[in-house]
Formats: structure tokens, sequence, C-alpha cells
């Protein structure tokens, strides 16, 4: 199956490079990278064409905001599966995308999606929150769940069926997005219970009080206009944030307490891969 990893950016000259290289540098993989830039002013568009040879698609030039500009590379995509990689960015490791297309071939799920990290801007191999997805139920979705938007990967044709991103919605498109789609596709989901993307922190959505009432309100439109909850649901949003600085607490306790006497540790990875899947939908 050939993966098409979408990245857009403008003006990050600071993070673009290690995007591109996480992204060219997943093994054992058919991919397809699309990179839009929104006609940078900096030097991001100088360091993009540095990997020319390796890039399927660039395109420079002015978009009407974000999801504009990812609507436009996912109608260019032809890989089976989408996935976005955003310039702020990294898989967690070389071997992500072919532990993503292993799921999808081994199971006939539509989506597959795992787990995230947000790290420190500058400082990326240090966690923030661990953002552990676990199963889907639709019952979660009224509770404000929802799998990380860059550990969400989707067969092409899901667009096709349901939609892109619905650009009226300036911070939450991707929220919409993903409600709409796993409201009817999240039974045939695949967990991966795996770190999969490391996320900087300082998103657009969180690097002012404006915006974070922005974002709320933006969140109470989508979950309206799915009829999946209200208020309590977007509030619980919120407070599932909470719980990612407990696991993330947890996690460290665990490593501190997993290392023997030699310093070998003592438990299996934390990062194990083993997907989850409704069984009626194995092969």
């Amino acid at each position: 199956m050939k993966v098409s990893v979408i990245t857009v950016v403008k003006n990050n000259e600071r993070t673009i490079r290690q995007a591109i290289e996480s992204a060219i540098g997943q093994r054992n993989v058919d991919l397809e990278y699309i990179v839009i830039d929104g006609k940078s002013t900096d030097k991001t568009l100088k360091i993009i064409k540095e990997y020319k040879s390796r890039i399927s698609v660039l395109i420079s030039e002015k978009d009407k905001n974000l999801y504009h500009a990812l609507n436009k590379a996912i109608k260019l995509a032809t890989g089976d599966i989408v996935a976005i990689l955003h310039s702020d960015d990294v898989y967690a490791s070389d071997h992500v995308l072919a532990d993503v297309v292993k799921c999808f071939e081994e199971t006939d799920c539509s989506t597959v999606y795992g787990d995230l990290a947000i790290v420190k801007h500058d400082e990326p191999d240090r966690m923030v929150r661990y953002w552990k997805s676990g199963k889907f139920s639709k019952s979660k979705l009224y509770m404000g769940w929802m799998p990380p938007h860059p550990s969400f990967f989707v067969k092409r044709e899901l667009y096709q069926k349901y939609g892109l991103f619905d650009t009226n919605f300036r911070i939450s498109a991707d929220y919409d997005l993903i409600l709409r789609i796993m409201s009817e596709e999240g039974k045939h989901s695949c967990y991966l219970p795996k770190l999969l993307v490391k996320m900087r922190a300082g998103g657009a959505s969180n690097n002012s009080p404006k915006n974070l009432m922005k974002k709320m309100n933006d969140d109470y439109l989508v979950v309206k206009k799915h009829k999946l909850g209200g208020l309590f649901t977007v509030v619980m949003k919120k407070v599932i944030k909470m719980h990612q600085y407990i696991v993330l607490d947890n996690m460290r306790l665990w490593r501190k307490e997993s290392v023997g006497l030699f310093g070998i540790r003592t438990l299996p990875s934390c990062t194990e891969t083993e997907f989850t899947v409704p069984s009626r939908r194995l092969r």
C-alpha cells in the first residue's frame, strides 16, 4: 500500500528540516511525499528545495489558511493511505509508516490511529504530555474523545466518501473531520497502542487565551453539528488533557521501577507493537 504524507508549512525555517527528514527517512514503505508551502518569506522554501529529489509534489503559493492548503494536498494525493505530518512534528521512529501499513494490510480497517507525545518546542526528546488514544467507542465521542490528528491515518477513499476539511472552522476543522469519519467508521478503526508522532507544544489554538476561547467555541459548533453533545462535551475535551499529564507521570514512574540491578529494563517496552481491532473485522 502506498502512503501519501502531507506537510503544509509557511515560514517555519526552524523545524521544517526535521519534519522532512522524518518523513523521507521512513523505511520499508511506498511513500508519496507532498509539501505545500504558503509562499514563505524566510528560508523555509530554500530548505525544502534541498530535498526536492525526495519530494513527490512541491507547491509554493499563497493559501487561504492551513485547512485550505491541506485540502489542496489531499486532492493531489494518489496513495492508498493519507497521513498528515505538520511542519513542527516528527515521526517517533523510522518504521512508523511501515507499522501503520502492516496494520491496514492485516485487518480490514478503514482508519488506523495511535498515540502522540507533546514535546518541548526546542527539546523534542522531552515530553510535556502523552496522548494515549485508547480503543474507540462511540460513547467516547460524547465525552470529548478524539484520536490525535497527526497520528490518524485514513484510507484515501474516506475523503472521497465523507469530504475534506470544512474551512468554515478556522481552528477546529480537524476535530470536525475526525468526528465526521469516526462517527461512521469508528467501528472499523484500528488502534495501534504505541507512540507514532512527536508534536511540539505551542499550536495556534493554544498560544493565547483568545485563541483558546475561539477553539472552544469552534469545538462547540462542531459537536452540535454532529449531534454528539454540547458544552459538557467541549469541557470534557479539555479535562481529558489533564489525564494526559497523569499518564506521562505514570510512564516516568514505570521507567524508574522497571530498571533492574544492572540497568536492564525488566518489563516489556511501552511501545510494543500490537494493534487492537474489532475481531469480526479480521480476515
